[in-house]
């Protein structure tokens, strides 16, 4: 998986982090398995203070013919263009994209996009959580991918 907006393992970009326009990125993958028949992305932070990773995007039933999600996915359920999908509650309990916005002064945060491609498409309604996602997928996972970006927020700092 690649994006235009930063390589693996580089800084965000502020525009798609809450201190910017909060808008998600665009993201590119290829080499799906022939059977796939939907994909998932969910967006986390390992490195945010609690026990469980911090979600910030959940999306899922993407069509399996799609290569990309353009950048700036408005925050609604479900979309049938540009591409087929429908959107889960992150963990700051909204419907899409929430970008990274760490505690000042917590250093790097690294930020996971993973993108599973499925066997099947998943009987899950709208705004489903991270756990909730995973437990359905468990044995259809056919393949995965990951691009991961970090950020930070310094005192006295607006951007990485």
């Amino acid at each position: 998986m690649t994006s235009p907006a930063f390589e693996e393992a580089q800084s965000i970009p502020v525009d798609f982090t809450g201190e910017g326009a909060d808008r998600s990125p665009e993201l590119h993958w290829s080499g799906a398995p022939e059977q796939t028949r939907s994909f998932v992305l969910i967006c986390d932070d390992p490195d945010a203070p609690g026990k469980k990773p911090f979600v910030h995007w959940i999306v899922y039933q993407i069509d399996p013919k799609a290569t990309m999600i353009s950048e700036g996915i408005p925050n609604a359920e479900k979309m049938d263009i540009p591409v087929r999908l429908i959107q889960g509650v992150n963990s700051f309990g909204e419907i899409g994209y929430r970008g990274p916005m760490p505690p000042k002064g917590h250093g790097w945060h690294r930020y996971f996009f993973k993108l599973y491609a499925l066997d099947c498409e998943l009987n899950v309604q709208a705004g489903a959580s991270r756990e909730e996602l995973l437990e359905k997928m468990e044995g259809h996972i056919l393949a995965e991918s990951r691009l991961m970006g970090k950020y930070r927020r310094e005192f006295g700092q607006s951007a990485a």
